[in-house]
């Protein structure tokens, strides 16, 4: 194995400081693990699962919803693109509040996201031992959740590199198999492929059953609040950056690469459902959207190859997640803000403890879910499930800040810029509290509920934070004195 260089992680102001300690963490991402990481990034399970429920309640105007938090995703990013690209780092978007709103902006949001993806570690490896367990049903639920669990954190553990190649392969067949299911269903749509009903696949379905927004415009909006947590992860190659030969270069590529990635994946692939089935056909309520897509087309066991392809996103987002809670842990604990342990680092530049630790509270996080499902899970699921909208408001008022700040002091590193700076920033802020308020208004589909305890447990951490703050600013000054 050649020997990889040791990166420097720049303190909370950006700038360098030799007096702080070096990163042990290591550039071990090489371009194309990080090339695979962003395109895969954005295609989730949920994009798999969680789709046939959008659809059913907006009709085909669910492309609308996905468009609209397709359309906020990419402000966001590129919000994210012009602080991380003038400061790469692996704590990103958590760093970045520290260093433009206070220690207790970076310390909240950092320990809220890492809670976020220790419970997505719990719902994935359910969701991957149930499709496994269906497979070989001679090893229980249980048993394939630890072993899929196991399996993935020795692969993390190994060495950011492993990460990389596995994440590579995860990514790469999602991939393949949604532009496949993209190509294919499109020429079945246009009449040009053999064997397929064309009264049933066709452009018509957009408006024939009931119209185009069938159960009105409010539905649109009842879309995107199923469809928007099924982004998240998007910010992960701002993360794996910190770890890439060139961390400017592949935030950059990463950044101006995600117009067509959602474009072509997400409203790419919905269209070619809607297109090829009517909304209200009940195959996509009781099979999934894409399996009955595929089921349409003719393809013999769509299921199973839907199973396998959903499969592997679980396992890309565990791996993946896994890996963000890990490198946000070691983030926190380098700022001081978790346990010193937490930033050290193997001669491989791997931190062991952050990866351990977040897989004891994801393992917790499992055992949840099989003993108490309805009760502390559910409530861990509901107290986590509007992070993503508050690390996004976050990012919007972090880089109104930082621009000023990159400006005045280096503004060189502004090689990328939020365009329109600064109204699409206070844009999609105004839509993200919109989208919050309107969740409280959401009783059917528990938005009113994940908002309402996702803010009870950010509140809690706000708490620790000010203490947090108060203890070292008195310690400060009574190390003066």
């Amino acid at each position: 194995m050649t020997s990889q260089p040791t990166l420097t992680t720049e303190p909370g102001d950006g700038s360098a400081d030799p007096s702080q300690p070096r990163s042990g963490l290591q550039a071990g991402l090489k371009n194309r693990h990080l090339t695979m990481i962003a395109i895969g990034g954005v295609i989730g399970a949920g994009l798999f699962v969680g789709s046939s429920s959008g659809i059913a309640t907006a009709g085909p105007g669910i492309l609308l919803s996905y468009a609209l938090v397709g359309t906020l995703v990419v402000l966001v990013m590129r919000m994210l693109g012009e602080m991380s690209a003038a400061n790469p780092t692996s704590g990103s978007f958590s760093a970045h509040a520290d260093r433009a709103l206070g220690p207790w902006a970076g310390f909240s949001i950092g320990w809220l996201y890492w809670f976020f993806w220790v419970v997505v570690l719990a719902v994935e490896a359910t969701a991957g031992a149930k499709i496994l367990e269906g497979w070989i049903p001679a090893v229980p639920q249980w048993g394939w959740a630890l072993i899929v669990m196991v399996v993935l954190t020795a692969t993390n553990l190994a060495s950011v590199g492993s990460y990389g190649e596995f994440e590579f392969w995860f990514a790469g067949i999602k991939v393949v198999a949604i532009a496949a299911f993209i190509v294919v269903g499109g020429l079945a749509v246009f009449g040009l492929l053999p064997g397929v009903d064309s009264d049933r696949a066709g452009l018509g379905n957009l408006t024939e059953h009931g119209g185009f927004l069938p159960n009105g415009p409010g539905a649109v909006l009842t879309g995107v609040l199923l469809v928007v947590f099924s982004f998240m992860g998007s910010e992960i190659p701002t993360l794996a950056a910190g770890e890439s030969e060139d961390p400017q270069r592949a935030v950059t590529k990463a950044t101006n690469s995600i117009i067509w990635r959602i474009a072509v994946f997400y409203l790419g692939s919905i269209f070619v459902v809607v297109t090829l089935l009517p909304w209200d056909a009940q195959s996509i309520v009781d099979e999934g959207s894409y399996v009955a897509a595929l089921d349409s087309l003719g393809i013999p066991n769509a299921g199973e190859i839907m199973n396998f392809i959903v499969l592997t996103s679980v396992l890309s987002c565990l791996n993946s997640g896994l890996y963000t809670a890990s490198r946000m842990a070691f983030s926190l604990g380098e700022r001081g803000d978790a346990p010193k342990a937490f930033a050290r680092t193997t001669r491989r530049g791997v931190p062991q403890t952050a990866i351990l630790s977040s897989v004891v509270f994801g393992f917790v996080a499992v055992f949840f879910n099989y003993k108490f499902p309805d009760t502390v899970f559910l409530f861990l699921l509901n107290s986590s499930g509007a992070v993503a909208l508050l690390v996004w408001l976050v990012i919007c008022f972090s880089q109104l800040r930082l621009r000023r700040i990159i400006q005045a002091e280096t503004p060189e590193k502004l090689v990328v810029r939020m365009w329109l700076y600064p109204y699409l920033t206070w844009a999609a802020v105004a839509v993200i509290v919109f989208v919050l308020g309107y969740m409280l208004t959401d009783t059917e589909h528990d938005g009113r509920s994940t908002v309402l305890l996702t803010l009870l447990v950010a509140a809690v951490v706000l708490v620790v934070a000010f203490v947090k703050q108060r203890i070292t600013a008195r310690r400060a000054v009574a190390g003066k004195g």
